[in-house]
């Protein structure tokens, strides 16, 4: 059997709208060429969880794949029509079936139908019909994306086109630009062209929803007699108190200095990293083995397989 477009983005059919976007999220920066360059397998799992993304992400084309599978994802695919098709030969094998005719269900792929006026004997009005949308993609910085921006981006069959990428705009975030999508047919409009934004990995900066993730290295000092140390933010540096004793690993927040958008403002969780001095000290070392005293219990105390 092939692989659903579920399967692509590793969740069930019947997960919410919010799973398969933070599912796509997870597996867009895994895959994404910008972290695994020249890795062709990488690009072709990319396109694969984009393409599924595209579909599930909205809610009628999800209705449509849910109801004809893979047929629904071919150029000019019409879900009424299908129906109406699905009607035709189910009432054309119930007659069959009154007359004597124990012929099962006629099969029919919905990828097959073409002119549903030609297969009654009439040709449907052919009116002006609105043109299919494009789509395309921008990367863009995590900076840029947090505080958002303008650009211009060189998108295949239309050039130069200026962009404006709205505050907190995350990886899988669509901007439609009107008129820029395939031509209609008989007069009819133009579809729109849907470009949709891909944020480069930060170096030192993880987004969860409108949180954001930092590493700060703190020395044994400040994490065992506690300190107030600057920590760099989108506004600038802030204090931030660093308890006495704070362990490895410990989390603490800033509230306020995460991802702002449409109103909401999230935080930043600091994430301490605890670094032990580099270079020899015998005083130092004295003063540790000392302090191995001073533990309340046994720091692996319980610690088995």
């Amino acid at each position: 059997m092939a692989e659903s477009l579920y399967d692509a983005l590793g969740v069930a059919k019947t997960a919410t709208a919010d799973e398969i976007r933070k599912a796509y999220r997870k597996l867009a920066r895994k895959h994404h060429p910008d972290v695994n360059p020249g890795d062709q397998g990488a690009e072709t799992a990319f396109k694969k969880v984009s393409s599924a993304y595209d579909v599930l992400s909205d809610d009628k084309k999800r209705k449509a794949y849910d109801e004809f599978g893979d047929a629904s994802l071919q150029s000019g695919f019409d879900p009424d029509k299908a129906r109406d098709y699905a009607r035709w030969q189910d009432t054309r094998r119930r007659r069959s079936s009154r007359f004597g005719d124990e012929q099962g269900p006629v099969e029919f792929d919905f990828g097959d139908l073409g002119d549903l006026g030609e297969m009654f004997g009439r040709r449907a009005p052919r009116g002006p019909a609105r043109g299919g949308d494009l789509r395309a993609s921008v990367d863009i910085d995590l900076r840029q994306a947090l505080e958002g921006t303008e650009m211009t981006a060189d998108l295949p069959g239309h050039g130069n086109v200026r962009i404006r990428i709205p505050k907190g705009a995350d990886t899988g975030d669509t901007l439609r630009v009107p008129g820029k999508g395939a031509p209609g047919r008989n007069g009819g409009p133009p579809g729109d062209l849907v470009i949709e934004t891909v944020v480069r990995p930060h170096p030192l900066l993880r987004r969860d929803g409108l949180d954001l993730h930092l590493t700060l290295p703190i020395t044994a000092g400040e994490a065992y007699n506690g300190a107030s140390v600057e920590v760099p933010t989108l506004d600038g540096a802030v204090a931030l108190k660093i308890p006495p004793r704070t362990q490895q690993h410990a989390k603490l927040r800033l509230r306020g200095k995460g991802v702002a958008r449409k109103g909401e403002r999230g935080d930043m969780i600091v994430e301490v990293d605890v670094r032990m001095p580099d270079r020899s000290d015998e005083a130092l070392a004295a003063a540790l083995r000392a302090a191995d005293k001073l533990y309340s219990r046994p720091i692996r105390e319980g610690l088995a397989l």
